[in-house]
């Protein structure tokens, strides 16, 4: 096991709360039938969420994404995952939180609609 499956390994078990609630809502093929693995490697990077029937990444967003050196490493992020054919969904812990049904509609539109482009590049999508 090379040091980014053993990291993933680690981020699978101290899982922030919101991603959490997440993982929860969409564990089990409860999307649609699509099966998400969590903290997930996609060379060089850990994705959060993936789901390869649908090529599908979410990324659960607190706030130390706000911080501006962070939003330019996100967005380049984003830009590498869908240079490799990927669909980026950004989503904020406040929208998990506060909005979760609203979260899960959207990511079900997307589960089922894989021709859907990235809904907001390089940010959060408001649910």
């Amino acid at each position: 096991m090379n040091k980014l499956q053993e990291r993933a390994r680690q981020l699978r078990n101290t899982q922030t709360p919101t991603e959490q609630i997440l993982w929860f809502s969409i564990r089990q093929n409860q999307i649609a039938g699509a099966k998400f693995r969590r903290q997930f490697t996609i060379e060089p990077y850990i994705v959060d969420f993936y789901c390869r029937e649908v090529n599908l990444v979410i990324e659960v967003d607190g706030d130390v994404h706000a911080d501006q050196k962070q939003i330019e490493h996100d967005r380049r992020r984003t830009n590498y995952l869908e240079s490799k054919g990927l669909r980026v969904f950004r989503v904020n812990n406040n929208d998990i939180r506060d909005n979760l049904n609203g979260v899960l509609a959207k990511i079900y539109e997307l589960v089922k609609d894989p021709h859907l482009a990235s809904p907001d590049r390089g940010g959060t999508y408001d649910v």
